[in-house]
């Protein structure tokens, strides 16, 4: 069952942010999404938190400077994502422009696993004999992995942002927002995010040092388009910080000033830079850089960010554009077998969602169980084999269901079921043994049923309300464009009653509309959706700008309705 519902909007809020000359309707959108001070909306790069703040970051500035002026080798070890990658690049680039001797390696997913483990120690001693290694976006739950580089001499530096489990590896320095006692305000800074902080005191460390000044330092803003690129495909919340940070990535982008990979991705992808959005980077950007590392090999990915010849990165982008259309066709063969799977599968006797199929492939079960998250509206986890009899799941979850906090709850009501996990609120990942799914399952069933009531098993399409007559314009949509939209800062979403004048269906996949209110006509179109509505309907809806034989209009996109 899908509903629509209106957001509360606090009138005192909306009233401040007017007189503190925000558009009307912005001002109310803002305070809908608690937002209740015009400085908040500041997305200066002055505006950023301080480095400072992140518990132990002027230790990891001080032991990394210390290093880079004993000539010491530094290998990065970046998780196999999107935000990893553009972690990893920003690492490096930033490290080699203090004047670091540093190298990277990726392992590849399927041979190593996930996080630094004494595989990877042991690869990294072997082909790059470092000094110091320093994880980007994992690291927080890798002990023994820190043990073992302890063990031949190597320093650890771990910078994550994922959430820690019960004891922290006995790393040289850990800077991490979500660890145990950091009173940084942030705690959504992406893996990304969190290495670029690093960098800034790095920075500053080596100023007081003497080393550069103000005039001579490295200009570390040239990097902030692969942070908004990591930050944004990561789904991380976007709080005030990370708002800023994306704005002035999307700025630097939108100007041109960005590096040939991220601008080969765009090209590559058909989506225009000048015009660069949230949803370009969440949807066109990060599924072609997650492809590699979901299919083959992320160093392609990370390559892909560090070149700084145009023609190189324009070779890398298209195979990436290549792998994720290969990806896309795995995708689309797991969902139909997933399908069948759940043929007889009925919502109301279930709250969450478990699958296995020993043909899939583990680098895009993450994907399914999203699409089967976001059909069913469960807590959901795809299993794939991963080899030695055991199989490995990713889970999607939905509002209101802590994902990692559940697989902990089961692994300590059925000890040995579950052999690792690790993950967020939203997505985690575990392993298993093949033999005891069935027992996952119910164990994780009976999480569901006791944690979810019917309420929360409910999709509601959260809306803004309805828009003023005068808004439907392409002059707003610029304005709403203008703004860093995404998780935990939704799009305006609006919902009106309106007149259905028409509807006909294109493609046999989508619902065109013409719909009117007050005598006004408004094109309309719902996605993958086919069935017909009455002659009135509730309608809620996004403003597009339809680009059309060189005149633009505005375009209601639908993304839920209902007869009224």
């Amino acid at each position: 069952m899908t509903r629509i519902a209106i957001r509360p909007c606090p009138t005192r809020e909306t009233e401040l942010l007017r007189q503190g000359g925000i558009h009307p309707v912005l001002a109310r959108l803002f305070a809908a999404r608690g937002l209740c001070d015009p400085g908040e909306l500041s997305s200066e790069l002055a505006a950023l938190m301080q480095p400072s703040r992140l518990l132990h970051i002027d230790h990891a500035a001080q032991f990394l400077a210390d290093s880079i002026a004993a000539g010491k080798r530094m290998v990065i070890v970046a998780d196999y994502d999107c935000d990893g990658a553009t972690a990893c690049a920003t690492a490096l680039r930033g490290l080699r422009a203090l004047g670091a001797k540093v190298d990277f390696i990726v392992p590849n997913r399927f041979e190593y696993g996930y996080g630094l483990t004494p595989e990877i120690v042991e690869l990294t001693a072997r082909e790059k004999s470092p000094d110091i290694i320093i994880t980007v976006d994992n690291g927080i739950a890798s002990i023994e992995g820190v043990e073992e580089a302890k063990r031949r001499g190597i320093d650890v530096v771990v910078t994550d942002h994922h959430l820690p489990g019960d004891a922290l590896p006995d790393a040289r320095v850990i800077v991490n927002p979500n660890q145990p006692e950091c009173g940084f305000p942030s705690k959504h800074l992406a893996g990304v995010g969190v290495v670029f902080y690093v960098l800034l005191a790095l920075r500053a460390e080596m100023r007081r040092r003497g080393i550069f000044d103000a005039q001579t330092q490295p200009k570390l803003d040239s990097l902030l388009d692969l942070v908004a690129l990591g930050t944004v495909a990561d789904v991380v919340r976007l709080d005030t910080n990370n708002r800023i940070l994306v704005a002035q990535g999307l700025k630097r982008m939108r100007a041109g000033r960005m590096h040939p990979g991220v601008e080969a991705l765009f090209r590559v992808s058909g989506r225009n830079a000048r015009t660069a959005s949230p949803f370009d980077l969440g949807f066109a950007l990060g599924p072609r850089l997650n492809a590699a590392g979901r299919l083959e090999d992320m160093s392609l990915g990370i390559e892909c960010l560090i070149t700084d010849d145009e023609a190189r990165a324009w070779e890398l982008a298209q195979q990436l554009n290549d792998i994720n259309l290969k990806r896309r066709e795995i995708e689309a063969e797991m969902q139909d077998a997933a399908l069948l799977h759940l043929d007889d599968f009925q919502p109301a006797d279930r709250t969450t969602i478990c699958v296995y199929d020993d043909s899939w492939h583990q680098g895009v079960i993450g994907i399914v169980a999203s699409r089967l998250k976001e059909r069913f509206f469960r807590p959901t986890i795809t299993f794939a084999p991963a080899g030695d009899g055991m199989i490995k799941g990713s889970g999607r979850s939905i509002p209101g269901f802590h994902l990692r906090d559940a697989l902990d709850l089961v692994s300590k009501r059925a000890p040995g079921v579950i052999d690792k996990f690790g993950g967020h609120a939203m997505a985690a990942g575990l392993s298993l043994r093949a033999e005891a799914f069935e027992h996952f399952c119910a164990a994780f069933e009976a999480v569901g049923q006791a944690w979810l009531t019917e309420s929360q098993l409910e999709r509601v399409v959260e809306t803004d309300g309805p828009l003023e007559d005068g808004c439907y314009t392409t002059q707003f949509i610029e304005l709403l464009d203008g703004q860093v939209w995404g998780q935990g800062f939704a799009p305006p979403v609006f919902c009106d009653e309106f007149r259905v004048l028409s509807q006909r269906i294109l493609k046999d996949r989508h619902l065109k509309l013409m719909l009117e209110k007050n005598g006004v006509r408004y094109d309309a179109i719902w996605f993958g959706h086919t069935d017909a509505l009455g002659e009135r309907a509730r309608v809620a809806f996004r403003l597009d700008a339809n680009e059309y034989n060189g005149v633009t209009r505005v375009q209601l996109l639908v993304e839920h309705a209902e007869s009224a």
